[in-house]
């Protein structure tokens, strides 16, 4: 009989899987232990309308401590995991030990750095990963400000994007040969690069950030063209890597992500993962998604497999990204494909790029393409 679940992360993944878990009829002690000092929050408008002081802090959160309180939901909002015992099945916190029956990694990711050397004696360096990261920012982010941003994928945009509406200067550059180089073909990357350019934005592509130094109040910048520029803050979004640390420490199988299989165990039959954290096979490569609607489904079928489900779990991926009065919104995943098509929307301004893999429809991106995206998701099955 399951007497006890912990659940180590308070996100998206996280919460998600202590709701179902009641949902499901659930009776047993529920623990969720966060280590952020807050209620679970809702991250991507961390870098759109909450950065854009559009949407108030009391706004992210997903529920209040009514939620927890009425369904007996222990969460701990500052309370991080330190170690994982699996002989005694216990989670050691600085608080004391949190026994479980069946425990779940919804640990998330984390996000890449640069080299600490580059970043001594720098103040102004933010990775948008959570809310502190956004509420450090949110000052610097004012008119005639100058920024850098690190990086040219969709959080590197997005920042960009938000950074510019509210009247700050903004270099971005990008080490590889474009934009979107490792998530979208050319034809996404060039709407999006006459977008920011449209907006002010100067982007560098096929140039590295190589040295900073603090240059008074401000900092200066050298590229790999040997170009400087004067800023005030950088802002690197330059890939984020899983937090397996913990199931590391304790021979956890980790792959690219703490390594489940279709249920979402671990190598550890009591212990689970979900979300940005967990790796698993998908279409006969190794998968990490990072999203919300992933995070969600995974989560929500760990906690019925947990109660004697057993059911593979099979992912739905979509995405979205929200730039100026651009929403992009992506179905399936487009690694392998061999064509792409661009094919134009009936409003003004819209576009879908379709991929394929010998001949067969994989993914889209539709740009202010509702319509299409909603047909897509149906041909893919998602």
């Amino acid at each position: 009989m399951i007497k006890r679940i912990v659940i180590v992360g308070a996100g998206q993944a996280g919460l998600a899987a202590a709701t179902k878990l009641r949902q499901e009829g659930f009776q047993g002690a529920i623990t969720m232990l966060g280590d952020e000092g807050a209620m679970p929050y809702q991250r991507p408008p961390l870098s759109k309308a909450y950065l854009l002081g559009k949407l108030e802090a009391e706004r992210l959160s997903f529920r209040n401590s009514d939620f927890f309180y009425l369904r007996n939901i222990g969460i701990c909002q500052n309370e991080p995991a330190l170690e994982i015992d699996r002989v005694t099945k216990g989670v050691v916190t600085a608080h004391g030990r949190h026994l479980y029956d069946h425990l779940i990694l919804a640990t998330g990711a984390g996000p890449i750095k640069l080299p600490a050397s580059m970043a001594e004696g720098i103040d102004n360096i933010f990775y948008l990963r959570n809310k502190a990261d956004a509420d450090r920012l949110r000052p610097i982010l004012r008119e005639g400000a100058q920024l850098l941003v690190v990086g040219g994928g969709y959080i590197g945009l997005e920042v960009a994007a938000a950074s510019r509406q509210v009247g700050a200067q903004v270099t971005l550059v990008e080490m590889a040969p474009r934009i979107l180089n490792r998530v979208a073909a050319e034809p996404t990357a060039s709407y999006f690069r006459r977008l920011h350019s449209s907006q002010g934005v100067d982007i560098r592509e096929g140039i590295g950030l190589t040295g900073l130094k603090p240059d008074g109040a401000a900092i200066t910048a050298t590229l790999a063209d040997e170009s400087t520029l004067t800023i005030d803050a950088v802002v690197v979004g330059i890939g984020v890597r899983p937090n397996v640390g913990l199931a590391e420490a304790v021979g956890l199988a980790t792959d690219g992500g703490i390594l489940v299989d279709e249920f979402g165990r671990t190598s550890d039959p009591s212990i689970w993962a979900a979300g940005d954290c967990a790796s698993f096979s998908y279409q006969g490569e190794m998968t990490r998604i990072e999203s919300v609607p992933h995070a969600i489904d995974q989560a929500e079928h760990v906690a019925r497999n947990i109660l004697g489900a057993e059911l593979p779990y099979r992912p739905r991926p979509w995405f979205w990204s929200h730039q100026y009065s651009t929403k992009l919104q992506i179905a399936g995943f487009n690694r392998g494909y061999d064509r792409a098509t661009v094919s134009q929307g009936i409003a003004e301004g819209s576009m879908t790029v379709s991929y394929f893999r010998e001949e067969r429809l994989i993914a889209v991106d539709c740009l202010n393409d509702a319509r299409s995206f909603m047909l897509a998701k149906r041909q893919l099955g998602l």
